[in-house]
Order: structure tokens, then sequence, then C-alpha cells
């Protein structure tokens, strides 16, 4: 064997031995040596989740319209004229009986101070007459005179009251046309409207003001005519006003139309909204429920539940895992945007809402509290 082959088989040698030492240091270790694999976790905030709870809840035909004034009234003038004043404007408040503006007419006044003299003239005959009738009533018990003269007293007298009379339906009848004049607020309450100005020349009819009463509102609403049967005189109506999102009014069915529109087969009910301090405005759009039955049942939030599905399904946390649940709904409260689960969930499970009640079956899942 020459050097160069000698030289190799050493190289080779030692190679050799480095891998097998090597092979025997790999045997060596331990399972516990190994990376551990720690499971997927997904952490929610708190107002992610909600605890399922025994709680009551009311259902009914839902309604919506525009809040209108239950007391409304539409002010026009009596008589012609020129707008001598206007006191109020739109939005003021006004109290019953308030003068609100007034309407020159001077031709009123010269026929009123015509009618006063017609009043004390005709009086003033009538008492003539009257001492006429007195005297003649003397002379004819005493014989000077003949009962036909008697008569003719008495008819003046009669005569002479009828003229009384007359003069003073004219005096009270140009009195009140005077009285007209002056414009006043029939209740109290706020100027909604005001189309008339200081100075403009109206003519009796002429829309001067419009005044609503505040203090109630009224909802006028269509419900279906198979829903109709559920709907009574006196029933509690939870609404919402938009402008107001978070809180919610209570009104009550005042009463129903008699009949049905031809075309919708819809009937109209009357909703009377106390408007305590004035909050609501004439208008607005309001939404709710007529509350026809009630029930208490295990309840969670309407984001809650999936229904995308053939079946409905709440995601539940149940020992720190996330598990799927087909579940059976019932009553349903969209005022508060809460829904009744009648089976598959218990009162005290905690359910995931919004988007992240997608995640996977199994996923670990932590709630993070503030």
């Amino acid at each position: 064997m020459t050097i160069k082959q000698t030289t190799q088989w050493m190289v080779m040698g030692v190679a050799s031995a480095i891998l097998m030492a090597a092979a025997a240091c790999g045997s060596n270790q331990t399972p516990t040596d190994t990376a551990k694999v720690t499971p997927p976790s997904l952490k929610l905030a708190a107002d992610n989740v909600a605890t399922a709870s025994m709680s009551e809840l009311r259902s009914g035909p839902a309604i919506s319209g525009q809040l209108t004034p239950a007391r409304e009234a539409t002010v026009r003038a009596q008589v012609g004229g020129s707008l001598l004043t206007l006191t109020v404007d739109r939005g003021q408040p006004v109290s019953a009986g308030q003068v609100i503006a007034k309407i020159g007419a001077r031709d009123l006044e010269d026929a009123f101070q015509s009618a006063e003299a017609a009043v004390k003239s005709t009086e003033t005959a009538l008492a003539v007459a009257e001492s006429e009738q007195a005297r003649t009533s003397s002379l004819v018990k005493g014989g000077a005179l003949a009962a036909r003269d008697l008569e003719q007293a008495n008819n003046m007298v009669s005569n002479a009251r009828a003229m009384v009379a007359a003069a003073k339906a004219r005096h009270k009848s140009v009195w009140q046309q005077l009285d007209d004049t002056a414009v006043k607020a029939p209740f109290a309450g706020v100027v909604s409207d005001r189309p008339a100005h200081q100075g403009d020349v109206v003519s009796p009819g002429a829309l001067i003001v419009t005044i609503i009463d505040p203090s109630s509102m009224r909802l006028e609403a269509s419900v279906p005519a198979d829903q109709i049967g559920q709907v009574r005189a006196g029933a509690s109506v939870p609404f919402r006003v938009r402008g107001y999102p978070d809180q919610v009014f209570a009104g009550r069915v005042d009463r129903l139309s008699p009949t049905a529109d031809a075309i919708t087969r819809q009937i109209v009910v009357f909703v009377s909204l106390p408007n305590t301090g004035g909050r609501l405005i004439a208008g607005l759009f309001a939404e709710g429920r007529i509350e026809t039955s009630t029930r208490t049942g295990v309840v969670v939030p309407m984001s809650a539940v999936d229904e995308t599905g053939p079946t409905p399904t709440v995601t539940r946390v149940r020992d720190g895992k996330a598990e799927r649940v087909s579940v059976t709904l019932g009553l349903r409260q969209s005022e508060t945007e809460r829904i009744e689960i009648a089976t598959g969930i218990s009162a005290g499970d905690v359910v995931i809402l919004g988007s992240s009640k997608a995640v996977a079956p199994g996923t670990f899942v932590n709630v993070v509290k503030d």
C-alpha cells in the first residue's frame, strides 16, 4: 500500500468516528427537549360577550310614523282689514286667550258708535211709550178716553220694545266683530307657523298663525289586518324617536280607525304620546311596538344569534373554549335588541357577540376584563 492510499484510509476513519459520535449524542436527547405546541387562543373584550339571563320580553305589531301634535289650531282672521300688530313668531309660547294680533277696522268702530246711539235712542222712545201707556190707562179707567186709545198705547210700547231689542242685537253683533279684530290664542301652546306679517291686509278667513299643544303628541301608524286582533285600546306602546337613540318613550293606543284601507288592507292606529318636558317635536320619525304579549325566558342580545344557516346558532364559551350551539328562538324585542332563546342554552351561559361569534369551535377563548 502506498503512502497516498494510507492517508485516504485514515481520513475516512476519522470521518466515520465523528458521524458515530454525533449519532450517539442524538440518541441521548429526551422528549422534553422538543418544542411544546401551544393551542390557538382568542382574546375578547368584556363587551364582546354577554351572559344569558332570565328576563321579561314583550311582543306585538311593530309600528312607525311621524309624530303629530294631538291638538293643533289654525288661527284665521274673522274680519278684514290691515294687520296692525303681530306679536308672536314661530317657536314662541302663547297662553290661552292671549292677544297675538290686532286688525284695524275703522268702519267697525264707526258702526259700533252708531249702534250704541241707536240703543240709547230706542230706549228713550220706549220710556216715552211706557209713560204714555200709563197715562192713557189712567184716563181710560176714569172714563176720559176710550178703550181703543189704551190699545194703541200698548201697541206703541210693544213696537218700542221691539226696536230696543233690534238695536241691542245690532250693537252686540258689531261689538262681536270689533272684538274679533283682536286675534287671540285658542289654547296654551307654541306657534308652529306664521304665514302672515305685520302690515298685511287680510280678508276674513286668512291664515295668521298655527298653534300646537306640545304637551301631548300623537303617532298615526298602520297595522296589517291579520294583526289587528292583537291590538286593543289602552295597550302600551314603547317607542324610540330618531334623534334620541338611547331613550325609550312610552305611549298608549288611543283608538283604532273603524275602516281598513281599501288597497293595503291596513288599519290606522292612533297612539297618544305624553310629551313631558317638551322633548318630542312634531315631524320626528318614531318607531315602536304595540305590546300584546309578555313572557319571561332566557334572553340574549340579538347580535349573539347567527341566523344565516339552516338553523339559528349561538357561540357559547364553556370551559374556556368556544362551541357552536343550535337554538330555538322565541319572542323578539327590536327596540331593546334582545331575543328569547327557547331551547339550546340556559341562564348564566356566556355567549359571544357580533362578528367574533364566527370563531371556530374548539378555539380557546380568554375574556379580558377592564
